[in-house]
């Protein structure tokens, strides 16, 4: 089974007990980078079924002030791309849930794609998530990925249009990243109207399966959408909760129990 087909795997096994993938992000190396590995250990035990390393970046354009501040930090304290692979190879078989690495073009490029994918496998890295990567620039990235059986994630939003999303679909690796909201990263009280009428349209278009990222506060948040999506991304509420002293398991528990109490009450 490729790297790929394991995140596929994961969607499967949730929907086979009509559950929703928790997918928790955090950035690399927070809060500081001895915690940092222990709370990757922690989410996965706490029922993240995908988890989302953020690659640290000095202008991280999608992520909004929560996550930008984390970036910063721990750049400032040295972590980088080369350090996460480095102490990954330490610690990636106390983290059972699948690994994806979400990051801007500059550090993956500087580090350079072949060595990164075949780096990659070898720590069970089953994908990557790519912002700023264009679908015109991307099949020499996808060519080193697939190469290494590694996925290259896409995201779609409210401002992608269908067209454009049929594009998406004929590329779509492992599963989709559907964009909330029109902005950067950080909790919102609320998604708009508009989301489900794309979530809709995504829907029919996607064979793969659908995660929502972005805007995550709270899970109330996510009833309107149930029935469109197959996976939940929060990390700007995961990391504020983090900051505050807030412990990873009561967080988990919080979206565990949402996802257990709507698995009966949503058709």
């Amino acid at each position: 089974m490729s790297l790929m087909q394991r995140l596929i795997k994961v969607f499967e096994e949730a929907k086979d007990k009509d559950k929703k993938v928790l997918i928790p992000y955090i950035t690399a190396g927070f809060p500081d980078k001895e915690r940092f590995w222990e709370i990757l250990s922690k989410l996965s035990l706490c029922g993240a079924g995908i988890i989302e390393i953020g690659v640290p970046f000095s202008d991280p354009i999608a992520d909004g002030p929560i996550i930008e501040e984390t970036s910063y930090k721990c750049l400032q304290e040295g972590v980088s791309l080369d350090w996460i692979l480095k102490n990954l190879k330490k610690f990636r078989d106390k983290i059972k849930a699948e690994l994806v690495l979400m990051g801007y073009c500059n550090p993956f490029e500087k580090y350079g794609w072949d060595r990164l994918a075949k780096e990659a496998s070898e720590l069970d890295i089953s994908g990557f998530i790519v912002p700023d990567l264009p679908l015109e620039e991307s099949d020499y990235v996808e060519r080193y990925l697939s190469k290494e059986g590694i996925a290259l994630i896409r995201l779609i939003g409210l401002n992608t249009p269908e067209d454009r999303m049929i594009e998406y679909a004929k590329r779509a690796e492992g599963f989709v990243y559907f964009v909330s909201v029109l902005g950067t990263t950080g909790p919102r009280d609320n998604f708009s109207e508009e989301l489900v009428v794309k979530l809709e349209t995504a829907r029919k278009i996607f064979d793969q399966p659908i995660a929502l990222g972005f805007g995550a506060k709270h899970p109330d948040q996510f009833v309107k959408v149930w029935n469109y999506i197959d996976g939940i991304v929060f990390g700007s509420s995961l990391i504020l909760h983090i900051k505050n002293n807030g412990e990873v398991e009561r967080f988990m528990k919080t979206w565990n129990s949402f996802v257990d109490k709507y698995n009966f009450r949503i058709a």
